[in-house]
């Protein structure tokens, strides 16, 4: 019986201890949840506050002169400039034109590259003879290529479109491929063992594994399309926010210039929120 009492007792003792810090763990997830929005919310004020600085120097600089006000503007000459070209319509005219091409391009260039992508995966002798070109390609500077591309295919949305295509087409091929090339190929071995096809490997292992690189991806593409899209406005278009960028410089009005690149600003961050957002979403599923 003294035995029984013996080992009873640091039994039951750790027995209660465990259940205590079963119970504290919701209580710890609690207090990491709540220290996670503290510090978002930190982050936010933080970021806020660089804002108001850049924008209060700025104005500040402007009006002392501490800066060429000519060249130079300020945040409240642009904001006027933007309650007049809203009113006008002109404002939503050029904007509608130029995020219309983005998003085309934005949505082709990934497509094309993933389908590039799966192509040089699917046949390793494609891959090694296509490899020193992808090479050569992503490394030649593809705005020059813009007025060959304005040729080829007339003024034009297309040839506006087909610019923003061309600049993130390769990286967005070489990007996805690296990664497709990356997956654990024990995973495959797996499928293959029961029989899977190389369609079946591809959908079911490779697509899944190389998901991250491809909205990683997506997010890089975002900017390549802006700048593609704002490089053939430049070249050809009669409208459009490159359109505004460039007769800004034409006119010495630098106003315009300076609010067509805050509005391109804006949205380009609104478009990366959004594929940020779908990432999230998509990762949760």
């Amino acid at each position: 019986m003294k035995t029984i009492k013996v080992f009873s007792k640091p039994f039951g003792r750790s027995w209660s201890h465990l259940n205590q810090q079963k119970n504290n763990v919701p209580l710890l997830h609690k207090n990491y949840l709540r220290s996670l929005k503290i510090e978002k919310r930190w982050v936010h004020f933080y970021q806020l506050i660089i804002f108001l600085i850049i924008f209060l120097s700025w104005e500040f600089s402007s009006r002392m002169q501490w800066i060429d006000p000519l060249i130079f503007s300020s945040p409240s000459k642009i904001w006027g400039l933007f309650l007049e070209k809203l009113q006008d319509g002109s404002l939503l005219t050029n904007l509608g034109a130029t995020l219309m091409e983005t998003m085309i391009g934005f949505i082709v260039s990934t497509i094309l590259g993933v389908i590039l992508a799966a192509i040089l995966w699917w046949s390793p002798m494609i891959s090694k003879i296509l490899d020193p070109y992808l090479v050569i390609f992503n490394a030649m500077p593809k705005v020059a290529l813009g007025p060959v591309i304005i040729v080829a295919l007339s003024p034009g949305y297309t040839s506006i479109i087909a610019n923003g295509v061309i600049i993130s087409v390769i990286i967005t091929a070489i990007v996805v491929y690296t990664s497709f090339k990356e997956v654990d190929p024990n995973y495959l071995k797996v499928l293959q063992t029961f029989g899977a096809t190389r369609t079946q490997c591809f959908k079911e292992a490779i697509i899944p594994a190389s998901f991250p690189a491809i909205i990683s991806t997506l997010k890089v593409n975002v900017g390549l399309s802006w700048v593609g899209v704002i490089v053939g406005e430049f070249l050809v278009s009669t409208k459009g926010l490159g359109y505004l960028i460039i007769y800004g410089f034409q006119v010495f009005n630098f106003t315009l210039v300076f609010l067509s690149l805050l509005v391109i600003a804006v949205f380009a961050t609104v478009m990366y929120q959004l594929v940020d957002f779908l990432e999230k979403k998509l990762i949760k599923e």
